[in-house]
């Protein structure tokens, strides 16, 4: 597929064919995929957790509502950032992080994969949340440094979302100035 095609047909899919799984080495092409993005420093951040079991997947919902449709995934990709490994700085009047940033980026970049791939996919939010992030690094023993980004369910899609007529709104770019 190439690039601005894949770009511009992406979009979140949220049925997927209960009776197909992605096999484990196009789950891996997908991480790998998307471990190329960008990152502040090219510190590199990212870290993923790949669900398959189908009462975690059905269990998404009670941490993330708007996971519902994940029961029915053949997995999903939590993607996090290590708030220790990110570019920050915690001195004197600036706290700040790329975490979010970074993590994000890849999230884009597992998105983009999966369509490439002929997979649908759907990005769920878990940062900035904190209720969220709490509740799946306790569900999924996910570690303290280890800030989840996102929730991102995967399958083999059922459905084939409308593309929209255009996105791209001119009056909406600026040049030079505002």
């Amino acid at each position: 597929m190439e690039l601005v095609e894949g770009l511009k047909t992406r979009r979140s899919i949220r049925q997927y064919d209960n009776t197909k799984k992605i096999p484990q080495e196009d789950i891996e092409k997908i991480l790998e995929a998307a471990s190329y993005g960008p990152s502040a420093h090219n510190k590199q951040p990212w870290e993923f957790l790949v669900i398959e079991d189908q009462q975690k997947l059905a269990s998404l919902r009670s941490i993330q509502p708007w996971t519902s449709f994940a029961k029915n995934a053949s997995c999903a990709v939590i993607v996090c950032s290590n708030t220790e490994e990110s570019f920050h700085r915690e001195k004197e009047n600036e706290h700040w992080s790329y975490a979010d940033v970074d993590g994000s980026i890849a999230a884009y970049g597992v998105l983009l994969a999966a369509h490439a791939l002929g997979y649908g996919a759907c990005f769920c939010g878990a940062a900035p949340m904190p209720l969220i992030i709490e509740n799946l690094q306790k569900a999924l023993n996910i570690p303290a440094q280890m800030r989840p980004i996102a929730i991102i369910p995967m399958g083999v899609p059922v459905e084939t979302p409308k593309q929209p007529e255009n996105r791209y709104h001119p009056e909406k770019v600026h040049w030079e100035k505002w």
